[in-house]
């Protein structure tokens, strides 16, 4: 008899993999792809859905070719994916009408803070767990419909992608459909993923028209919803496509309730916490929806076919693996294993007497990341406009890194208590950089970025932090949502 194999498409926010498990649940194919991360504007973060099925294509190919299986022994197929992400794309081409709108994207934060100063967030958060946030996909939906014409497609077509969606030429999903469609041609996704959109009533189980309606997203591009794992599958791979193989499409889940399931979390009560880009505490709550009562999302963890949805109550920490990258990409480490040896090397990352350096990234449109404009495309060249002095900073147009959206300049006040703006600071506390003046431009050594990040990651083998503004320091960091 031919031994078989349960293949696993794992794609996440950096690349893509895929694993074959035989009957005794060991790996014995494994090929990983990373894939370009897109950054257009200051808190916008952006895929090339087409890069990532090409890699999806590939890394099975390579894995499959590397461990000598044949694709006619894969029993079934089985996707995880980075939640929330977000494709829209033509029903009879296949291809996309603009970029995916990453999780991490932000550009949709002033609908947001519409909606919460409409007074809208209660019930939105009670039809879907969901805290309102341009996390989830129903404003980058919105944003797609009424903006990606003029940017990607310039289309010959006389109708608007809103009215093409109502037609039911366009569709809408998750990372998850976005492979099922390519995969099997069929509009599917599963119960996880839908419950992360914003549009997904976690109660009824069923998309909710009022949220359609809000965002203004057709019912006619949306996938059709099913179980995580399905015994009436989500279709079977095309014998003529890429594997030239017929096989079933057995299941979908997001990322980290795959993570939930896979740590074997199947009862009340059992929780798991994982790390990769970001990381993430959920906690199976069974069958019944339970509201956090300090700020956790309510969510569906899985759902077995036949069976009811079990859900799960979810804490998030949106950037812990995505910095380590970071400071490889400026060049302040040489890999990630470098972090805990620097770490060890010190018994503590107290600031000698003054308040803990902390550094985070921008987690949303409404910060600045460290307080120095520092974001995910930020690199080591750009850190050295920290050596300026005040006056020499506001003077200086290049220097915008941090600036809010609308071109909005933050006020960095200086001891003493004289304000002065500054292009690319964020407000924030300062402190005496050893004894310089305030205003007296002195260039001075102070808690820069290189140097909050030489403590947080323990002081050796990382250049000195630089020469910068005299009196400016980091925030702390602040708690992230969840």
């Amino acid at each position: 008899m031919t031994d078989t194999y349960v293949g696993s498409i794992d794609q996440g926010t950096t690349g893509t993999r895929f694993i074959a498990f035989d009957h005794s649940g060991q790996v014995v194919a494994n090929a990983y792809e990373r894939h370009e991360q897109i950054y257009p504007n200051p808190g916008w973060v952006e895929h090339d859905p087409i890069e990532i099925w090409e890699n999806t294509k590939a890394v099975i190919t390579r894995a499959l070719d590397d461990a000598g299986i044949d694709p006619s022994q894969l029993a079934a197929l089985g996707i995880t994916n980075q939640r929330e992400t977000t494709v829209v794309w033509d029903r009879d081409s296949g291809r996309p009408v603009h970029n995916a709108l990453v999780w991490q994207d932000r550009r949709t934060t002033d609908r947001v803070e519409a909606l919460t100063q409409a007074g809208k967030a209660e019930e939105i958060r009670e039809k879907t767990g969901l805290e309102v946030d341009a996390y989830f996909s129903a404003t980058k939906t919105e944003w797609l419909l009424d903006n990606a014409e003029p940017l990607k497609m310039r289309s010959a077509r006389g109708n608007d992608l809103r009215e093409r969606a109502e037609a039911g030429e366009l569709l809408m999903g998750t990372i998850d459909a976005w492979l099922v469609y390519n995969l099997t041609g069929n509009h599917v996704t599963d119960v996880t993923n839908a419950s992360r959109t914003m549009l997904y009533n976690i109660h009824d189980v069923e998309w909710d028209d009022d949220l359609l309606a809000e965002f203004d997203v057709p019912a006619e591009m949306l996938p059709d919803v099913r179980p995580s794992s399905d015994e009436s599958l989500y279709g079977h791979t095309d014998p003529d496509g890429f594997l030239g193989a017929e096989v079933p499409v057995a299941g979908a889940l997001g990322d980290q309730q795959a993570a939930l399931f896979g740590q074997t979390c199947f009862d009340e009560g059992d929780a798991k916490n994982t790390y990769g880009t970001g990381s993430f505490y959920l906690m199976n709550t069974g069958t019944d929806a339970v509201e956090s009562e300090h700020g956790l999302l309510t969510t569906i963890g899985f759902q077995l076919s036949g069976e009811p949805v079990q859900y799960a109550l979810e804490g998030s920490i949106f950037i812990t693996g995505a910095a380590i990258e970071w400071l490889e990409d400026v060049d302040l480490i040489n890999n990630a294993a470098q972090t805990a040896e620097l770490a060890r090397s010190v018994d503590s990352t107290d600031g000698g007497g003054h308040r803990r350096d902390q550094y985070r990234p921008a987690r949303s449109g409404r910060d600045d990341g460290s307080r120095l404009g520092v974001r995910r495309r930020t690199r080591s060249r750009i850190l050295g406009h920290c050596r300026r002095t005040p006056g020499q900073l506001a003077d200086r147009p290049g220097v915008h890194a941090g600036t809010r959206p609308g071109g909005g300049r933050q006020t960095v006040q200086p001891v003493g208590g004289r304000g002065r703006a500054l292009p690319g600071l964020g407000t924030g506390r300062v402190v005496n950089a050893r004894g310089a003046a305030p205003g007296s431009g002195r260039r001075t050594r102070c808690r820069g970025v290189r140097g909050a990040v030489r403590r947080l990651v323990g002081g050796r083998g990382v250049r000195r932090g630089p020469r910068c503004a005299p009196g400016v320091r980091l925030h702390r960091a602040r708690g992230l949502p969840g």
